[in-house]
């Protein structure tokens, strides 16, 4: 297949487009290398793939386009170009507590955006597309463990509401355009290039360095931390799968406290952590765990790494970096 990828630069966006080059599918990427983080980072994500692709000459397997894809212009170019079969749509504005601070932004990007791009596949005959959205959807009135049957009504953040509004809108392009829709809703994802704002990549980090880790609440908290692979497997299975329109988690099926993820990463870095306690956040959502019924089923979707052995590739990758950067620890 054809792919347009947006976010392809991005933590889960980069380990997408090796995958879909491993097997067989030409990607064109997109990028806007948001200084929402360092874009260096995002920079060297995409040079495995860009190796793997044969470069960015336009008639290499995997190019890379740097620009947003809520530019109108840019997607016209890139769809009269060449004939996609299927969008893989990861691109968004991250972060729950920063959209606290700055909603109107997350609903530009994820939402305004989403109908540039949706409104630019309908004028160009493209109507199929997996996207991402998120477990923040679920916020904190939908009980354990979420199905994606539950009405998502009071999201904790604007993030997660910018994200459900999104499903929406999909699902009405899927009724009034006759797309072919799937939605995606990853639960806490981790793994090597993981974003530096996110807990576990930023855990290691710091307990690596003897610096202190600050953790929010009672450790209580828990998640459905699930590994970057295991999510890959999911966005293939959404674009294989036939249904008009869907939604689907994709969780890592056993949800961890915060103390006890704290404890396994001391176990596997090899030290204890200085912990700074504060009071919970605003935004932050109490519990997450999915009902993978429904992904197992349609997509043939089962989690096959276990946290364990994700903290430890996750450690690895991290003592490489902070090795790439002449940090000792």
């Amino acid at each position: 297949m054809n792919i347009l990828l947006t976010g392809a630069a991005g933590f889960v966006g980069s380990h997408a487009a090796e995958r879909l080059l491993a097997e067989g599918h030409a990607v064109t990427g997109i990028d806007n290398f948001d200084p929402y983080y360092d874009p260096a980072i995002k920079r060297r994500n995409a040079e495995p793939a860009l190796k793997a692709g044969g470069g960015a000459d336009g008639q290499a397997a995997y190019r890379l386009v740097e620009g947003d894809f809520g530019d109108r212009a840019l997607l016209d170019r890139l769809l009269s170009e060449r004939t996609f079969d299927a969008v893989i749509h990861l691109a968004a504005q991250a972060g729950v507590r920063p959209s606290i601070e700055d909603p109107q932004k997350y609903i530009r990007v994820n939402l305004a955006n989403l109908v540039v791009l949706l409104e630019a596949m309908r004028t160009h005959g493209l109507k199929r597309i997996v996207a991402a959205s998120s477990s923040s959807v679920y916020g904190n009135v939908t009980p354990a463990p979420f199905s994606e049957d539950a009405a998502c009504a009071q999201p904790q953040s604007p993030y997660g509401a910018s994200k459900r509004a999104g499903e929406i809108m999909l699902g009405t392009y899927a009724q009034l355009h006759g797309f072919r829709a799937v939605v995606v809703r990853p639960f806490t994802v981790y793994g090597p290039r993981q974003r530096p704002d996110m807990a576990i990549a930023a855990f290691a980090r710091k307990i690596l360095l003897g610096e202190p880790i600050t953790l929010f609440g009672d450790g209580s908290t828990a998640r459905d931390y699930t590994y970057v692979s295991d999510i890959v497997d999911g966005l293939l299975g959404a674009l294989a799968c036939p249904v008009g329109f869907g939604i689907y988690n994709l969780g890592g099926d056993h949800p961890v406290s915060l103390a006890d993820l704290v404890a396994l990463l001391e176990k596997t870095v090899g030290k204890p952590a200085k912990i700074n306690r504060q009071p919970i956040q605003a935004g932050d959502v109490e519990k997450t765990m999915a009902d993978l019924t429904r992904s197992r089923k349609d997509l043939g979707y089962s989690p096959k790494v276990p946290l364990e052995e994700g903290l430890r590739r996750t450690v690895a990758w991290v003592r490489e970096e902070l090795a790439r950067e002449g940090l000792r620890v």
